[in-house]
């Protein structure tokens, strides 16, 4: 009978050490490798990069400005991203959309509104689409009373107009924007009602505490929106056409590339790399650098939104791949040892994946607004 209890003593501790091993070995498969890619995107934007260059400061014409109100969860750190934002003159946090027209911070739940941000903008600078790229950057448009850690009705998501060319403008938006995600968009859409601007010390709340809560990564602000709609990705027989066989190879199926014997790898000259396949801006010779691996490599993209991240297997290696947005184009690979000054990322990219437009040529080939990003 001794026996028999070891025996079976036994058993129960090899189910639970496999139990635990399967757990383990299955867990971090979904939940880690997320995590790294998370990291990889916070890292990308670790750093912001520099001001652009401003000799005076820039005098608007009152014709050319514009009002759009955007609730985006708590105000603060929205009223501080749409500050840093080229061509946003003002940024406000107010109350907006409740059911009277008297409110505080303290009766807001109750009174319907929603934490709001006026943004007045000067639309010879930028124009609305853009400001509302800008926006679904930081929010979750999917996300119903929520947004970050702040949960309430006060946090909900809207855009909130004051005519009707707006409206049409951020309608039109919203049928770009819903074949991106799995959940259909919960920001309202509506126009502009019982609007109350919110007390003093919420205005500029994040310059007056900058170690102060903020749901959003605000150093976005300083990247350039780049428009996906206007990079639509063709049918494969025409990317057939229209690519070399290597390039295809390389931006269809995945193929590397030979080191040190392609067109980019020792290139530094002034000018963006687009993607080959449908010309969506991807990086800039400023975050270019030598990294002695024999392809191009970027300390980052030129805007955290146009690429995509996936865990790569393969060649019994753990790698992070890097694709495209809009063309979804294998690019290369993203690696953590890159300049620490810098971010610490190392893009390794195929130069047959993307076409580099020098800097004289970028604004007869459509690329003039990225110049400041060089």
């Amino acid at each position: 009978m001794e026996n028999k209890h070891i025996f079976y003593v036994l058993i129960g501790i090899l189910i639970v050490i496999c139990g635990t091993f399967a757990l383990v070995k299955w867990y971090p498969k979904s939940n880690m490798e997320q995590s790294q890619i998370n990291q990889i995107k916070t890292a990308s934007i670790s750093k912001a990069p520099p001001k652009r260059s401003e000799s005076k400061r820039m005098i608007h014409q009152k014709e050319n400005l514009r009002e759009i109100y955007l609730a985006g969860g708590c105000f603060w750190g929205v009223e501080d991203y749409f500050s840093r934002v080229k061509g946003v003159t003002n940024a406000v946090s107010v109350y907006a959309n409740g059911k009277e027209g008297t409110t505080n911070y303290q009766l807001i739940s109750q009174t319907g509104h929603a934490e709001t941000v006026k943004v007045t903008y000067d639309k010879s600078i930028i124009s609305l689409k853009e400001i509302l790229l800008h926006y679904f950057r930081i929010i979750d448009p999917t996300s119903k009373n929520k947004q970050g850690n702040d949960v309430g009705s006060q946090y909900r998501t809207g855009i909130y107009v004051t005519n009707k060319e707006d409206l049409e403008v951020v309608s039109q938006l919203f049928k770009e924007k819903a074949h991106n995600y799995d959940k259909p968009i919960v920001v309202e859409k509506s126009y502009l009602k019982n609007f109350i601007k919110a007390e003093e010390y919420h205005q500029d709340y994040l310059k007056k505490h900058p170690n102060g809560y903020c749901h959003i990564n605000v150093n976005q602000a300083k990247y350039p929106v780049i428009d996906a709609s206007k990079y639509p990705k063709p049918s494969q027989s025409e990317i057939k056409k229209k690519l070399s066989k290597e390039e295809y190879q390389v931006t269809q199926n995945a193929e590397t590339e030979k080191a040190f014997s392609n067109r980019y790898w020792d290139q530094f000259k002034r000018g963006i790399y687009v993607d080959v396949v449908i010309g969506e801006p991807l990086f800039s010779s400023k975050d270019k650098f030598e990294s002695g691996c024999g392809w191009p490599s970027f300390s980052r993209p030129i805007s955290p939104d146009v690429t995509t991240y996936k865990e790569d297997n393969s060649f019994n290696m753990k790698r992070t791949e890097v694709r495209s947005r809009s063309g979804n184009s294998h690019l290369g690979h993203v690696f953590t040892d890159g300049p620490k000054n810098k971010g610490g990322l190392r893009y390794c990219i195929n130069s047959l994946s993307i076409k580099f437009i020098p800097e004289n040529q970028m604004k007869e080939k459509g690329y003039g607004y990225l110049l400041d990003y060089l």
